[in-house]
């Protein structure tokens, strides 16, 4: 098995076929069932493009997550941490990921994944409400969003802003619409979305993740 690195810190090994994985922070440990990979003494998580939005949309050709070593990441709708462990292995122990999510359920095993990650710090927040977790957050250098709600561009900006996320950093998004309206059809609530988005970011690239996730667009955004 041959692994290759991309700039932002994310591996595609090749046996046979192409798997995308992450160098596995917390050595032996699994967090969703996933397979563990070994080239040359070095352990790997493979990433499951149907468990995980961001996966999904760099299989689907996402040119640069903009995510790397160091970082200080908001994830907001971490869940049971299955994305937010790929991000955390990206980061390295050097990053931080502090993952928002409102429901007790997935929260419980949020905190099993994050006691096993020194790099990452379980938030039970409402991500409408980001003035209540801001000073526990501190600075930031990327925001990741992953929730079910309504007025999700909205969440994002007033998060943007409320933990001030400097002008020329990064943002990822997956666009719900299920969660947004179900009278609207996909396309308009795309389009409402993204014009939201644009008060406060250029968007930089947008990917439908069919057949990874149905109605969700994927965007990546650049603060204005």
């Amino acid at each position: 098995m041959i692994a290759t690195k991309t700039l932002n810190n994310y591996y595609w090994l090749e046996e046979g076929r192409r798997y995308l994985a992450t160098r596995n922070l917390a050595l032996g440990e699994r967090v969703y069932g996933e397979k563990l990979h070994y080239v040359k003494g070095v352990e790997y998580r493979q990433w499951d493009p149907y468990r995980s939005k961001l996966a999904a949309a760099i299989m689907k050709g996402l040119a640069d997550c903009h995510l790397h070593s160091g970082m200080s990441v908001l994830y907001l709708g971490a869940a049971s941490g299955t994305t937010a462990s790929h991000v955390s292995d990206i980061v390295g122990e050097e990053g931080n990921v502090y993952c928002i999510e409102f429901a007790p359920r997935p929260m419980r095993d949020l905190i099993n994944v994050c006691e096993k990650r020194p790099n990452m710090h379980p938030l039970l927040a409402d991500a409408l409400r980001p003035e209540a977790y801001a000073d526990k957050v501190g600075k930031i250098d990327f925001i990741y969003q992953d929730i079910a709600q309504p007025e999700q561009a909205k969440i994002l900006n007033e998060n943007a802003n409320a933990l001030k996320l400097q002008k020329g950093m990064h943002a990822l998004m997956a666009i719900k619409a299920p969660s947004i309206d179900v009278s609207m059809s996909t396309a308009d609530i795309f389009k409402k979305e993204l014009a939201e988005l644009k008060k406060e970011f250029e968007v930089e690239s947008q990917l439908v993740l069919e057949p990874y996730d149905k109605e969700h667009l994927f965007v990546s955004l650049t603060k204005k």
